[in-house]
C-alpha cells in the first residue's frame, strides 16, 4: 500500500425496504423472482431531486450494497455454494458469497417507477431485488444493455444448476390468512425453494418470515405444503417493524 494512502470510507446513501425481514428465503440472485417489490429510501443528505434527473429513462439499475449480516465476520478464500449442495468448495471470488473481504454485493433490479415524496424525497420503486429489508446501499448506477448485457457469456457452475421449482400447495384455511396482494409474490418465493440446497428432510418444518407473517411449510416429493401462518414479530431489529410494501 502506498504511504499516505487512506482506505476509503463508504457512505450509506439509502436503504431498501421489502418483505424479507430475515435472510432465509431471499432469492439467490436478483431478478430471479419478478414479483418481489421493494422501495429504496434515501438518507436525508441524498434526498435531492436533481440527483435523480433522467433516471426514469432506464428500465434497470445497478445497486452496490452491503451484506450487512456478514459484516465483521472473517472472510474465507473458499466457500461452499448452497446451490451445489453445500459440499463443493469454490473460490470466494468465483462466487457471490457474502463472506468476502468487504462484504459488498452487486445487483441489477428493475426500476418500476420514481416517486417524489414530500417528506422522504425521491423513492425508487424496484422489483427483483435479492436484498434483505433494511440493507444499506452505497451507490446506484444505470444498467446499460449495450455494455452490461452478455447473453452468450459462460455462467460457470451456475450453468449446470437446474431450475427445479417446487409445486406449492396452500390449504384454504391458510390461504385466507395471507393478504390477497401478497399471495402471488409469496407463492413465487416458495416455488423457488427457500430451503438450503443440502436439506431434503420431508418431515422437517421450516419457517419463512415474509412481510408481517411467518409461513410454516414442509417439502416432500418436490411439493411444498404450507402448514401454518402466524403474525411475525421481528426480534432485536435495528430497522424497526416490517413496513407494508
Amino acid at each position: 500500500m502506498n504511504q499516505g494512502y487512506e482506505a476509503p470510507v463508504l457512505q450509506v446513501i439509502a436503504k431498501i425496504h421489502n418483505d424479507f425481514p430475515e435472510k432465509f428465503g431471499i432469492p439467490h440472485q436478483s431478478n430471479w423472482l419478478k414479483e418481489q417489490k421493494a422501495r429504496i429510501i434515501f438518507e436525508p443528505e441524498f434526498r435531492v431531486a436533481e440527483a435523480f434527473r433522467g433516471i426514469e429513462e432506464y428500465d434497470y439499475i445497478w445497486l452496490i450494497w452491503q451484506f450487512s449480516e456478514a459484516v465483521g465476520k472473517k472472510w474465507s478464500p473458499t466457500v461452499r455454494p448452497p446451490r451445489l449442495g453445500g459440499n463443493i468448495r469454490k473460490g470466494v471470488f468465483a462466487t457471490r458469497s457474502p463472506f468476502r473481504p468487504n462484504s459488498l454485493g452487486l445487483s441489477s433490479v428493475r426500476l418500476e417507477r420514481v416517486e417524489f415524496h414530500p417528506e422522504s424525497g425521491p423513492i425508487l420503486h424496484v422489483s427483483g431485488a435479492d436484498l434483505m429489508d433494511g440493507t444499506p446501499i452505497f451507490d446506484i448506477k444505470p444498467y446499460l444493455p449495450y455494455v452490461d448485457g452478455h447473453p452468450q457469456a459462460s455462467g460457470g457452475f451456475t450453468d449446470r444448476i437446474e431450475d427445479r421449482r417446487l409445486k406449492v400447495e396452500i390449504p384454504e384455511e391458510y390461504l385466507k390468512e395471507i393478504p390477497e396482494k401478497k399471495r402471488k409474490a409469496l407463492i413465487e418465493v416458495l416455488e423457488n425453494d427457500p430451503r438450503p440446497g443440502y436439506q431434503e428432510d420431508p418431515e422437517r418444518i421450516y419457517g419463512l418470515a415474509y412481510g408481517r407473517q411467518n409461513i410454516k411449510f414442509s417439502v416432500k416429493d418436490r411439493v411444498l405444503t404450507v402448514c401454518g401462518v402466524s403474525d411475525y414479530k421481528r426480534a432485536g431489529s435495528k430497522s424497526g417493524p416490517v413496513e407494508e410494501i
